[in-house]
């Protein structure tokens, strides 16, 4: 399955910072997320982020206030509940597109689950990304890294 549009993926630390209000990035992260509220917001979430955001929040060793495992599924709830929020699907290729870019970008160790959100997002025709950590996806010139801002 191919979406070819406009589409924006969350990143993992976009959704992260949406539920820590003391965070640096908490506005602009709420904000985002708000947008999503828009039916034509064409903002989308993978498995593997909503799977990451899980396991952030659910961590002491992560965050300074682990949330419960209940308030953490009804966070993604929330999220997929949205009505301009899409979930991508992983596509079966996945695994052919991330060998074929490891080719191009050689990583290693968790750098690598940058580079598989990169695949599910091209398997998909996402080209653009909304994440904190734009650094990460440096020298992915298949995509486009955006930092979400508070304005």
């Amino acid at each position: 399955m191919t979406i070819e549009s406009d589409l924006a993926v969350l990143d993992a630390n976009v959704l992260v910072y949406a539920y820590y209000e003391e965070s640096e990035h908490f506005e602009a992260a709420r904000l985002l997320l708000a947008k999503a509220q828009d039916e034509a917001a064409q903002l989308c979430v993978t498995p593997r982020s909503l799977a990451e955001f899980y396991a952030t929040v659910t961590n002491p060793r992560r965050v300074t206030e682990p949330k419960s495992t209940d308030v953490a599924l009804g966070a993604i709830a929330e999220i997929l509940a949205l009505p301009g929020m899409l979930l991508l699907p992983t596509p079966v290729d996945v695994v052919s597109r991330w060998t074929e870019l490891l080719r191009r970008h050689p990583v290693t160790g968790p750098d690598f689950f940058d580079l598989q959100l990169v695949a599910t997002m091209l398997g998909n025709g996402v080209r653009r990304l909304y994440t904190f950590n734009v650094r990460d996806f440096t020298g992915f010139d298949e995509i486009e890294a955006l930092i979400p801002s508070a304005s």
